[in-house]
């Protein structure tokens, strides 16, 4: 008969239903929670039905609040009332359209022609930074912004400015001195509370629990458009429902396990990822378990559609930064074992590792990675991301590898290494 722990590192005990994962994708997706926006009440629904699950797996909770690592935030929305900016570039003066500008950070400001350094199309000085562009930023101008409350506030205003005028004058005369006059209101302030939702799987050896493999995903989307006809709820079906369910059934099938692993494992559910990884951003700065005793994070995103923009991608799954460290030997082992592959998808994954949660762990120095079957898909951040379109079947084939992996990863003597070999990870193996 085969011992426990053998049997504990074969592909047969992380069978993963696909039943189960429809059933998490469908409610997290659901129009219900209205697409998931940090911070929104869907968000929160979301937050709690994560808990629950982890809750019904069995897993210790991690966080200062049971399952919660609650995060104090300000909500920073933009004042326009009264708001003034006016170029003067060599004598002529151009009153900038309160339409064609957006502040971040906006900062209680008066300023009185005061010179500003010009370089590109960058405007400078001690008291300002505004920034020229063609057409209006990413995002909605004027929409408030999310600030870490326990990082110091800003004390300089910073502007975009996309106003035809102003760029028409500053080509005009490319060598003109350029001053600026401006009156800027304080924004309006509020806090907001925000979590992360974690739990831990504590490892079996005395000598290695207190050493932490992370399973990563991002439970927060775009909300709602704020007009026009037709479906406005961003559901986020793919991204990143497929990741957070993916997290949690994966958490179930190794806390349903005889035999744990040698090192603990935790599963974080994490926010604000579409706003620029704000709640992987929160952990990192406040981590729950010492970074320094973090082996790893597996981060999970975009596991559900095989229909990817390049063509069908069933049977297989991705890691950026593939060659970054030594984590990819591991889930291409357990990848063919389960039936599917782990595949090296360059110049993309490459190119995709700095743009998930993993990067924020990166940039701690904790070699990581994210899992996805397609960088790229139809409805990639638009209101067609739906949970129906989701590959289910082929979703618990991937997340079963996934749990295959990371268990072996939690049970190993070895940890997971940046590869010195690659110039890639210079900055990441000087942050560890």
């Amino acid at each position: 008969m085969m011992a426990v722990a053998a049997l504990a590192q074969t592909p047969a005990a992380f069978r993963i239903a696909a039943n189960d994962l429809k059933a998490d994708v469908s409610f997290l997706a659901s129009d219900a929670l209205e697409g998931r926006a940090t911070p929104s009440k869907g968000l929160d629904i979301a937050a709690e039905f994560i808990a629950s699950q982890f809750r019904r797996a069995g897993l210790e909770p991690a966080g200062d609040d049971e399952y919660f690592q609650t995060a104090a935030f300000l909500s920073v929305k933009p004042n326009m009332d009264g708001l003034e900016l006016t170029l003067d570039v060599g004598g002529k003066k151009i009153a900038v359209d309160p339409a064609s500008m957006a502040f971040n950070p906006q900062v209680a400001a008066r300023l009185d022609d005061v010179p500003v350094l010009r370089e590109g199309l960058s405007l400078t000085s001690s008291a300002i930074a505004i920034r020229i562009a063609s057409q209006a930023p990413r995002g909605m101008p004027g929409r408030a912004t999310l600030r870490d409350a326990s990082t110091p506030a800003p004390t300089a205003p910073a502007a975009v400015v996309w106003d035809a005028a102003v760029r028409e004058a500053l080509a005009a005369a490319p060598g003109a001195e350029v001053k600026v006059a401006a009156r800027i209101p304080a924004p309006a302030v509020e806090p907001v509370k925000l979590h992360n939702v974690a739990a831990i799987l504590r490892g079996s050896d005395a000598a290695l629990q207190d050493t932490y493999l992370v399973l990563t995903a991002h439970y927060d989307h775009l909300g709602i458009r704020p007009n026009g006809e037709g479906d406005r709820i961003y559901n986020g079906a793919n991204d990143d429902a497929s990741g957070t369910a993916s997290l949690i059934e994966i958490a179930r099938a190794l806390a349903s396990l005889p035999e744990k692993p040698k090192r603990s494992i935790v599963f974080i559910a994490l926010f604000g990822e579409e706003l620029g990884e704000i709640g992987s951003l929160y952990y990192v700065r406040h981590p729950l378990f010492p970074l320094a005793k973090t082996i790893a994070d597996i981060n999970l995103e975009q596991l559900g559609r095989t229909d990817g923009s390049e063509g069908p991608k069933a049977g297989q799954f991705n890691l950026t930064g593939f060659s970054y460290t030594t984590l990819a030997a591991t889930f291409e082992k357990a990848a063919e074992e389960a039936g599917v592959r782990a595949v090296n998808d360059q110049p993309s994954g490459d190119a995709y590792f700095a743009r998930s949660d993993n990067a924020r762990f990166a940039d701690a120095g904790v070699p990581s990675t994210t899992a996805s079957v397609t960088y790229m898909f139809p409805d990639y951040h638009a209101v067609g991301d739906e949970w129906p379109k989701l590959d289910y079947a082929n979703m618990a084939h991937v997340d079963g590898a996934l749990a295959l992996a990371a268990f072996r990863l939690a049970d190993s003597l070895d940890a997971p290494r940046w590869n010195a070999g690659n110039p890639n990870t210079a900055r990441y193996m000087k942050a560890r």
